[in-house]
């Protein structure tokens, strides 16, 4: 590698780290974000990221921040401007908000699941979050229950059905299937869709995404209506 002048090295900041290793993981996933590679990227020795973050972990920790605070840009802030009316459906809007972002850096969910970190902006989040529902008057016993509840939907994404091709709908596969998990088999051969868009390939995972969503939402507000206390 070329030797760089003093004033090329110095112009490495950590917003230029997280730019450019957010860029990595769009395009390589995480597997493909190494120090190495985030230095070639940036024309620096491997060292001189060491700086700035003390490891991959801090880097990580880094995209997390980033990536809340895209979602904060993309829901026009985490304002709690909600009432007993609005609140459900300002929840929701942000929700959908956050899976927007959450789509356009797939990667996002593993770091969130490897790393127990609460990032400043991702803390605001919920933060926001709780005073959405707070402003609608529900309890923070209710409120406390609902975020167990909501999981990591509430970040936009969720565990989906471990299902990796369509089940066929006729044929020697589908007879065993028939005979080994009827109910099962007989749901598939109804609803089976193809989706060329969707990660399981046979479903809308937006549609299915929001219509866990609003069960969810619903439920909530069904209890807090009912004046029914949190189990």
């Amino acid at each position: 590698m070329p030797q760089r002048s003093v004033a090329e090295r110095t112009t490495l900041t950590r917003d230029r780290v997280v730019t450019t290793a957010m860029t990595i993981a769009d395009v390589a996933g995480l597997d493909g974000l190494t120090m190495r590679r985030l230095a070639e990227e940036l024309g620096v020795e491997a060292m001189s990221l060491y700086h700035h973050f003390p490891n991959k972990g801090a880097i990580l920790d880094g995209l997390l921040e980033r990536t809340f605070a895209e979602i904060e840009d993309e829901v026009g802030g985490f304002d709690v401007d909600a009432s007993e009316d609005t609140w459900q459906s300002r929840l929701r809007e942000r929700i959908l908000g956050a899976r927007r972002v959450m789509l356009r850096h797939s990667w996002v969910p593993a770091v969130l699941e490897a790393r127990a970190t609460l990032a400043p902006t991702m803390a605001r989040y919920i933060d926001a979050n709780v005073g959405l529902m707070r402003r609608g008057g529900l309890s923070h016993d209710l409120i406390h229950h609902s975020m167990h509840a909501l999981g990591s939907r509430q970040y936009g994404f969720s565990q989906e059905l471990t299902l990796d091709d369509p089940p066929s709908a006729s044929g020697p596969e589908a007879e065993q299937m028939a005979a080994l998990v009827p109910h099962l088999a007989a749901m598939l051969k109804e609803v089976v869709h193809d989706d060329p868009d969707s990660t399981l390939g046979w479903c809308d995972d937006q549609t299915e995404f929001e219509f866990g969503l609003d069960i969810l939402l619903e439920g909530i507000a069904r209890r807090h209506l009912a004046g029914r206390p949190a189990p």
